[in-house]
């Protein structure tokens, strides 16, 4: 579903709505590696219309090599993008308050002198240990 989300909105950004395959990877590529923003949008736009099927419905066509939004792809495409409604805003599952599902605070971080402090003995005893010599003195 997000790939068919993410073929209309990159037919859609060139001019005539026209991509050749090899334009159409390339931007594929970038848009699924450039982080979890995209997924995250594409999954918000794709749950507006859960039976959406690019080419069945005729919001693309395959034409010589390429593919092309048809005129009701990008009306779709615009529906999708549209703010949501009173009644969908209604009708969207309530917002959790963080504190009221939050069990316990979380304990504070140890200091950077006591990191400091732990590095340095576990140096001195990797170095101990490989010159088989300690510095402790034995009781």
């Amino acid at each position: 579903m997000n790939f068919q989300v993410t073929v209309l909105k990159i037919l859609v950004a060139y001019p005539d709505g026209f991509a050749v395959m090899e334009d159409l990877k390339r931007d594929m590529a970038i848009l699924a590696t450039s982080g979890r923003d995209w997924a995250d949008r594409t999954r918000r736009l794709a749950a507006r219309v859960p039976d959406l099927d690019i080419f069945s419905q005729g919001l693309v066509e395959r034409i010589s090599g390429g593919w092309k939004i048809t005129s009701k792809g990008r009306a779709l495409l615009q529906l999708m993008e549209a703010r949501p409604t009173a009644l969908e805003r209604a009708e969207a599952p309530p917002v959790v308050e963080a504190s009221a599902t939050s069990p316990a605070p979380v304990p504070p971080l140890r200091q950077p002198a006591d990191r400091a402090k732990r590095r340095r003995e576990r140096r001195e005893r990797r170095r101990e240990a490989r010159t088989g010599q300690s510095k402790r003195v034995l009781r």
